[in-house]
Parts: structure tokens; C-alpha cells; sequence
């Protein structure tokens, strides 16, 4: 593996001791690798899938991913508010992302599919077309939130506070409205 790669497929690889600094990666499959704990930062990661892979705790300083797809992946802790903004886009299928931070990243339209979210924070992030399909959001942080249009129809376990965000046309479902009722303090039967 080289600096710059194209088109390439890494199955069972662990990359925890690779030098990841000016990497490039395009239309490359990540598949059951490990990069928990790596440094990750100034790598760009163009057209990339992810799948059964461990990228918890890796440090993203000015990380690029644009149209990124992780699936099955576990992701705890990562500070992908740290990343490079530009063209910065990715989602996720069935990822575990507890404890990681999206704050203040204007990340429209990204997909958070059967997710568990626990305390992620989302503070002053623009979150506009966001799907939280089937995701769980225990303690996940929304603060000065934009989440026009955002679809929270089968999320749970979310606490949004309705004063304290931008919640214009976003969706809920009648089993979860609760979630934007926690700040009153009342017992919904």
C-alpha cells in the first residue's frame, strides 16, 4: 500500500501501525479492519466503503471523507467535528458511534441507519434532511441544532428540546413525540 490508492480492496488488515499522514484512498472497501486507536489525520478517504471495521478512537484531525459509507463499523469516540469540512460527507448503516461528536459540522442529508448514538454530540450542527432510521439516541446532545426536515419517525430514546433547536418540518412519530416533551417533566401514558 502506497500513499495514494485506487480501487483497492483491504480485508482483515490491521492498519494500527500504518502511517496514515497525506494518505489517499479512492474507491477503496475497507473490510473487517482495524484502526482503533490509529491517527488517521490529513488522510483523505474519496468514494470509500467501510464495512465490519473498527475505527474507535482514531484520530481525525483534518481527515477528509467524502462519500464515505460505513456499514456494520464500530466508531466510538471519534471527534468527526475535527475533520476537514470540505465536500465532508458520509453515512451510516448499523454502526455503533456512541460518544462521538458531529459539533458545529453542517453535514445535510447523511443517513444514521439502525445506529446506536449514545451521548453523540450533535450540538450546533446542521443536521437539515438527516435520516435517524431505527438509530438509538440515548443522551445524544442537540443544542442550537438545525434539523429542518430531518426524519426522527423510528429513532428513540432522543430528548430534543423543541425551544433550544430547529426542528421546522422534521418528522417524529406518534411513539416518539415524547422525546421533545422531556424538558416538562411530565409522565406520558
Amino acid at each position: 500500500m502506497g500513499k495514494y490508492n485506487a480501487d483497492v480492496v483491504f480485508e482483515n488488515e490491521d492498519f494500527t501501525t500504518f502511517d496514515f499522514v497525506k494518505a489517499e484512498f479512492e474507491e477503496c472497501r475497507f473490510i473487517n479492519c482495524n484502526f482503533s486507536n490509529t491517527n488517521l489525520s490529513d488522510a483523505a478517504f474519496s468514494e470509500c466503503e467501510f464495512e465490519n471495521c473498527d475505527l474507535s478512537m482514531a484520530q481525525l484531525r483534518n481527515t477528509a471523507f467524502q462519500n464515505v459509507n460505513f456499514k456494520n463499523c464500530k466508531l466510538i469516540g471519534l471527534p468527526f467535528d475535527e475533520c476537514n469540512s470540505f465536500l465532508l460527507s458520509f453515512n451510516f448503516d448499523s454502526c455503533i458511534l456512541s460518544f462521538s461528536s458531529f459539533h458545529k459540522l453542517k453535514i445535510k442529508n447523511t443517513s444514521f441507519i439502525k445506529c446506536k448514538m449514545e451521548e453523540v454530540d450533535f450540538s450546533a450542527a446542521n443536521l437539515s434532511k438527516t435520516i435517524f432510521s431505527e438509530s438509538d439516541l440515548p443522551g445524544a446532545i442537540f443544542d442550537n441544532t438545525i434539523l429542518e426536515e430531518a426524519n426522527f419517525s423510528s429513532a428513540y430514546n432522543f430528548s430534543i428540546d423543541p425551544d433550544l433547536n430547529n426542528i421546522k418540518k422534521a418528522k417524529f412519530s406518534i411513539q416518539n413525540v415524547s422525546g421533545l416533551l422531556d424538558k416538562f417533566n411530565i409522565i406520558i401514558e
